[in-house]
């Protein structure tokens, strides 16, 4: 018994975290079907606004997909991080059986770091950086991270995107498809085109031949 009461044993501890982690990975999974049902209706006001010929709505209303799109982008990696972190806790258990101490874990911390800026799930995995670096797994982590300022790109990416969403779900109404091919076959064409006149020239061929001949009969 320690002063502030009894201290966890560290398998029970690592097996807390594990579920946990599960728990939150589990809320994620029902926030990406929540965007995603808000897609659809979003979706389906496109389509109306295109057929109205509402182009500025339709703009803004693909502006919302894309950032959802990129909303969803960022849940997936934040469950592949506590995916990870999930598995370096299997490899602690193993650990604790063999030495019954824990291992400081550069990959975890990795992870950890990332987690706390995911928004919903951020007081938790704060809370529990905070008992990993109490038992050792990882050392402090440092929150605010300067990143270079991009803003111009990720706009132009954005616009783009737009874009592309624009010309799938209007079906080529709005918008540019990157990179489409106008003339996929236009040697076949040029093919078909010069065929033709080819059997014109012989039909004319024939014919004058054909008058000719009549000619010598006669």
């Amino acid at each position: 018994m320690g002063l502030f009461g009894k201290q966890k044993d560290p398998k029970e501890l690592v097996r807390e975290w594990q579920a946990s982690l599960r728990k939150e990975s589990r809320l994620l999974d029902r926030q990406i079907l929540g965007i995603q049902r808000e897609q659809e209706k979003v979706k389906r006001a496109l389509k109306m606004s295109a057929k109205k010929g509402e182009k500025d709505s339709c703009k803004v209303l693909a502006k919302e997909i894309v950032q959802s799109n990129k909303a969803i982008s960022r849940i997936h990696c934040a469950k592949a991080n506590i995916k990870s972190v999930e598995m370096h806790m299997n490899q602690q258990l193993s650990t604790l059986r063999l030495s019954g101490a824990i291992q400081k874990s550069v990959e975890v911390m990795k992870s950890m770091q990332q987690l706390i800026k995911v928004q919903d799930i951020a007081g938790t995995m704060r809370d529990m950086s905070k008992e990993m670096m109490k038992a050792g797994i990882i050392e402090e982590m440092i929150d605010d991270v300067m990143e270079a300022d991009d803003t111009e790109e990720m706009e132009e990416e954005v616009e783009k995107e737009v874009d592309k969403v624009l010309w799938e779900i209007t079906a080529g109404q709005i918008g540019n498809a990157p990179d489409i091919v106008k003339d996929p076959l236009p040697s076949n064409k040029n093919k078909v085109k010069q065929t033709a006149e080819e059997v014109d020239e012989e039909d004319d061929e024939v014919i004058k031949m054909q008058a000719r001949l009549q000619a010598l009969k006669s």
